[in-house]
């Protein structure tokens, strides 16, 4: 996916301009409180440019998942608080994102303004990219700019429907800086090029594989997903985490990536994992041949971790998508904890490091090490299709230079 090829905010003439941002200020909320203001500090480089070209700068974005209605405690009110006092000028809010409130709002904005419109979701129109409902929202402005790369993979009114009815659709900074690493790394990585595909499921990430291994110098499997391919090679793995019906998918992708591919060679087993509880039971390290029949993997051991460690350090592009061990528990993120160190040390020696959002982006923050790679993205699914070799909508519908 060329994404060169898009206009980009800094191509449009935005002076005096109503200008519509769709943004992800999908943000966890506790008692009417924004917990955490990550995805709001991300948008805040086009925000600023925008205002700094006397734009009228009008933001919209999902909050959870209303299905369609209208819920008290999804309503983006206190993110318009908080965005606010992080531009240090008055965010004005919309009671809808559509009809009256929202273009009475709009009406009353001077260049320079910034307004927040009300939750999309609380319309079943958005995510069913109502053409309708995309031309309402395109009304409130004169151009479009997607910022939020985190819905790039949804078609939805607000990321895809509405680039019908603007005359320019550009993408943000944020959106720009996603697909400039992604792109990077797919289209011209430096090499060795190394990719970590990590998760619970080996269907869940074929794509990935399929799509990563002409492309890599190394592909590291670690997490749940890596019991089926030993299976397939014929190894015990207790009560691990097992997709019997992938076991001829694993031993094909294992032929077909020959040396390429490297598993783990030891692994932590507990006989016990309660994961709602966040819980586990006795606790040993083992090697791979060694999993016994009532016991279950739940994390990579040191040995793996040391050479993964060794191949991660030698690279000059690293990916990472997806954990290599039950990382939500303490007693069992060691091994995940261990490949984020490995990628901060990477990226200190001159590697592009890029974490593929989700769980791995909750993995890097875990280990403290956030600030230490290149980029940690801010969509895990939109950064996994985009590593599965697919076309996102909301990029796919940004206008051509």
């Amino acid at each position: 996916m060329n994404t060169g090829k898009k206009l980009f905010v800094e191509d449009l003439d935005v002076s005096g301009k109503r200008v519509i941002v769709r943004v992800d200020f999908n943000v966890p909320l506790k008692d009417g409180k924004v917990e955490s203001d990550k995805r709001l500090k991300e948008s805040l480089p086009t925000i600023k440019y925008l205002r700094d070209k006397g734009a009228k700068v009008i933001l919209m974005s999902h909050l959870g998942r209303p299905d369609g209605k209208r819920v008290a405690d999804m309503s983006l009110r206190p993110v318009a608080e908080v965005l606010s006092s992080l531009l240090g000028t008055p965010v004005a809010f919309a009671e809808d994102c559509v009809g009256a409130p929202a273009e009475q709002a709009v009406a009353a904005l001077a260049p320079g303004g910034v307004l927040l419109l009300e939750n999309l979701r609380f319309h079943a129109a958005e995510e069913e990219n109502d053409p309708a409902f995309a031309k309402q929202l395109a009304a409130l402005a004169d151009v479009y700019v997607n910022d939020a790369f985190g819905t790039a993979h949804r078609a939805h009114a607000s990321t895809e429907g509405i680039t019908k009815f603007v005359a320019k659709a550009a993408s943000g900074y944020l959106m720009k800086k996603e697909l400039d690493f992604l792109g990077q790394a797919l289209g011209d990585p430096k090499r060795p090029f190394v990719a970590v595909i990590g998760g619970s499921k080996v269907s869940g990430k074929i794509d990935v594989i399929k799509n990563l291994l002409p492309r890599v110098d190394k592909l590291l499997i670690g997490g749940g997903m890596t019991y089926t391919f030993l299976k397939a090679q014929g190894l015990e793995v207790g009560k691990s985490i097992v997709e019997n019906d992938k076991l001829e998918l694993a031993r094909s992708l294992m032929a077909e990536a020959g040396d390429k591919l490297q598993l783990g060679t030891d692994f932590v087993v507990t006989d016990k994992l309660d994961f709602k509880a966040r819980t586990v039971g006795a606790l040993k390290t083992v090697a791979k041949n060694a999993i016994p029949a009532d016991w279950e993997a739940v994390d990579a051991g040191p040995e793996t971790v040391a050479a993964f460690t060794k191949v991660l350090v030698g690279a000059k592009t690293i990916v990472w998508n997806g954990p290599v061990g039950v990382f939500e528990i303490d007693a069992t993120a060691k091994g995940t904890i261990g490949i984020a160190e490995a990628l901060a040390k990477a990226t200190a020696a001159g590697a592009t490091t890029i974490i593929g959002g989700g769980d791995s982006a909750s993995a890097v923050k875990k280990a403290g090490v956030a600030s230490k790679v290149s980029h940690v993205s801010t969509g895990g699914g939109a950064s996994l299709e985009f590593l599965e070799g697919k076309a996102l909508p909301g990029v796919v519908a940004l206008t051509d230079k």
